[in-house]
């Protein structure tokens, strides 16, 4: 401990310090662990220091953006977590449409830097995600069928690799590890700063977000089928079945319904999307419609309140090749199924520009299916965790049959490398691991075995 801090810059925390607990916290509150040291690092040369110490200790590692992915993987029992939420400065060249992100930063901080220059970088659907593992593990939000996935859009990184050093991966420079951060997880080292490219986008866009009664599902899933075929890659939109909660924001009357939602957005102009996104607002008598149009960042956050920190979360997916009306009827028997009111299946509508990109220009590789499932177990009680668990469980083995048998990994909780990598792609990372964490010091994640 002596030898770090001495090349440390940030804090370093141990049970018992004053903020201890806060930096140790983690999204979701179904993952309970509690490490034995919590480094916040304030530059990529505390990483370093770090990561060495690390190494040279045998100290097993965890490494903090945001802390919000379903994993929980940002966390661990008796090692140290590496903390970039300090890290979290945000620069924008406007002219030449970048930002550099500091890796603890959040999609709000992205936000609140690119859009008062009407420039936005692919992110998520809840702003106070960290950009770090939304990035590595892919990236899929809003922007996804116009600009592609959040990786698809980097330009380059800096990361700590694990003999500490400190390296620039480009299409340029170290062109290999930058075709695996982009997709590969954390498996390759910690990225300490995020290269994007960005894209017109906002202040205003026009979004679509209406909720039909459940028992028109079918028929609501159909025409929101059909939109898909034919949307535009300025449409970016995806099918929520819930049920409404009982907050002010929705008329009390309908508390507790069971819905199918429709969500989307357009991304050009408010006078463009207007008329685009009308359809979707029309598929059966809907049980209230928020649409209209809102500014990009107000849509960003728009999903926060419903995935509040320390909630009990169990997400699985999988990439469907296909979403016939026998899908469709299974996908509504999951939601009749839900064990949990604040749970929603989902379908995400793909393809675009993020179809565009070859299935071998990064690590990336499940980009060919038009839809995925999104089987959401969001929960309070952890008497209930077995339930919900089996649940999101089910519902990937039930729709199993209508997949490619990919998952996205940023969905996962517990899958293995295999399962969301093809064998070709899963050869080159394993190779790639090799190269730069041979002794798997980055392995808490959904770990690529070195070759």
């Amino acid at each position: 401990m002596a030898a770090l801090s001495r090349h440390f810059e940030g804090e370093l925390l141990r049970p018992g310090d004053h903020g201890f607990d806060e930096a140790a916290s983690i999204w979701n509150g179904a993952v309970e662990c509690r490490p034995a040291l919590v480094a916040r690092c304030a530059s990529s040369d505390d990483v370093s220091a770090a990561v060495r110490f690390a190494a040279k200790n045998d100290v097993l590692v965890a490494v903090k953006g945001g802390g919000h992915n379903v994993a929980g993987s940002a966390t661990c029992n008796g090692g140290m977590v590496i903390d970039l939420s300090p890290m979290n400065d945000v620069r924008v060249d406007p002219a030449a449409r970048r930002a550099r992100a500091g890796g603890g930063a959040t999609w709000a901080d992205v936000d609140r830097a690119t859009q008062p220059f009407g420039l936005a970088a692919p992110g998520g659907l809840v702003s106070r995600t960290g950009i770090a593992g939304l990035t590595l593990g892919g990236g899929l939000g809003w922007l996804r069928r116009k600009w592609g996935l959040s990786c698809d859009n980097l330009a380059s990184v800096e990361i700590v690799t694990a003999d500490g050093s400190v390296v620039t991966a480009s299409g340029k420079q170290n062109k290999d590890l930058f075709w695996a951060v982009r997709g590969g997880g954390g498996n390759f080292g910690v990225v300490t700063e995020f290269e994007y490219v960005l894209h017109p986008v906002g202040p205003e866009i026009m979004f679509c977000f209406v909720l039909y009664p459940a028992a028109d599902g079918r028929q609501v899933l159909r025409g929101w089928r059909g939109f898909c075929d034919t949307a535009p890659d300025e449409v970016s939109s995806i099918v929520l079945c819930g049920t409404v909660p009982a907050e002010e924001s929705f008329p009390e009357d309908i508390h507790g319904h069971q819905f199918v939602a429709i969500a989307a957005l357009h991304c050009g102009t408010v006078e463009e999307g207007h008329p685009m996104l009308q359809p979707l607002r029309e598929l059966a008598n809907p049980l209230c419609d928020f649409s209209g149009p809102a500014p990009y960042v107000e849509v960003q956050s728009m999903f926060d309140q419903d995935y509040p920190d320390g909630l009990r979360y169990y997400w699985k997916s999988l990439f469907l090749d296909r979403f016939d009306d026998e899908a469709i009827d299974v996908l509504l028997e999951l939601a009749a199924e839900r064990p949990s009111p604040l749970s929603t299946v989902d379908i995400w509508q793909l393809g675009g520009a993020m179809a565009s990109v070859g299935p071998k220009e990064t690590a990336f590789g499940s980009r060919g299916s038009p839809y995925l499932l999104g089987a959401e177990s969001n929960w309070e009680d952890r008497q209930e965790d077995e339930a919900n668990r089996n649940w999101a469980r089910d519902a990937c083995d039930r729709m199993a049959k209508f997949a490619s048998g990919a998952s996205y990994s940023n969905f996962e909780p517990d899958i293995e490398a295999s399962g969301c990598f093809d064998q070709a792609h899963l050869q080159r990372l394993a190779e790639l691991k090799r190269r730069y964490d041979h002794g798997n010091l980055f392995r808490l994640n959904h770990n690529i075995q070195p070759g």
